[in-house]
């Protein structure tokens, strides 16, 4: 009976940790999203398929089209390096971005036409997504500043209500004040010509 009832508590405890935790390809998916995935990941490719297109060898005939020597290994390795850096580091996505795409229309003179024009293609349509590409807004953000917003303004005129309370105090006790003053200066003013008369008398 106890093994029952223990085998239906860790079902129950397995389905809440499944529905809690998140599956890797959900973790993936948020993660790419966050991020000129695409983009970079083209470029990479275009400059995967540029390394083998200078590579390639038909029997005992070597294919090399362009301009012989580095800039057959440098362009494709750049390509690689900048897709890699754009999907890294998003926030330099258009300065990775503008390089990738210039990169790859100079390859069309060096590395055998762009990579027989499948890898510049490759790389271009993948450098004009990455500059293309713009992170979601979210939304949570700006429902809490709205509301610290709304819930200051109230707060605000009531200071200004208040501000206004103590000035309205303020100007009485000046009155109040100067009606004294006045009441005083009379008094004296009195005292001083009933001393006058006094003398005088």
């Amino acid at each position: 009976m106890l093994l029952i009832v223990a085998a239906h508590a860790s079902r129950a405890v397995t389905a809440d940790d499944a529905q809690a935790a998140p599956s890797a390809r959900a973790r993936f998916r948020a993660w790419r999203r966050r991020r000129p995935f695409w983009g970079g990941l083209l470029t990479a490719l275009g400059g995967v398929e540029m390394f083998f297109s200078g590579q390639l060898d038909i029997g005992k005939i070597h294919v090399q089209l362009g301009i012989e020597g580095l800039q057959a290994t440098i362009i494709p390795i750049l390509l690689v390096l900048l897709g890699v850096l754009v999907i890294a580091m998003p926030a330099h996505r258009i300065f990775y971005g503008i390089i990738a795409l210039a990169v790859a229309v100079y390859s069309l003179v060096g590395v055998n036409l762009g990579g027989f024009f499948i890898g510049m293609l490759l790389s271009s349509v993948g450098g004009v997504l990455t500059v293309a590409w713009m992170p979601a807004r979210a939304e949570a953000a700006e429902g809490p500043d709205a509301t610290d917003t709304d819930a200051t303004e109230p707060g605000a005129t009531d200071t200004d209500a208040t501000d206004t309370d103590a000035t309205d105090t303020d100007a009485t006790d000046a009155i109040e004040t100067d009606a004294t003053g006045t009441d005083a200066a009379d008094t004296i003013a009195s005292d001083a010509d009933a001393t006058t008369k006094g003398a005088s008398a």
